[in-house]
């Protein structure tokens, strides 16, 4: 299996991950990663990334080599360093799947995201704490 990159704060949502995104070419992206995610049979290195991942590649707020989402590149890389510093990662750097799951599992809980994903459109919804409290339980999510 290909190495994946993922920016930081990406590491969290592809667990409450439900369908929903920018675009219909940014959802089809991310259900293929989250789909590779969630499968437990198999494992593969990710680049854990302070910016741009393959997923930004089909989000309409990517321009050449930003994000120029409504709250701005800066507020989207300060999730992304917060997700790193929390979990003990160094950007750049590959660990496996399985690693970075089992991280995630131990290290951030559903009210953490109150702070790490703090102002994210998308922590309105609930699905990114019900995520993490599945993932916490031991429950994957197959269908989204």
């Amino acid at each position: 299996m290909k190495k994946r990159i993922l920016r930081g704060h990406h590491l969290l949502c592809v667990h409450g991950f439900k369908g929903m995104g920018y675009s219909s070419d940014f959802v089809e992206k991310m259900s293929e990663i989250v789909e590779e995610i969630r499968d437990q049979t198999i494992d593969f290195p990710i680049q854990v990334v302070v910016g741009l991942d393959e997923t930004c590649s089909f989000c309409p707020n990517k321009k050449e080599d930003y994000c120029n989402s409504p709250k701005s590149n800066s507020f989207v890389i300060n999730l992304d360093e917060k997700v790193v510093r929390h979990l003990g990662l160094k950007a750049g750097e590959e660990y496996k799947k399985s690693e970075l799951v089992s991280l995630v599992a131990q290290k951030v809980k559903p009210e953490d995201l109150d702070h790490l994903c703090e102002d994210c459109s998308w922590l309105s919804y609930g699905v990114c704490k019900e995520g993490i409290a599945n993932l916490k339980k031991g429950i994957i999510l197959e269908n989204y």
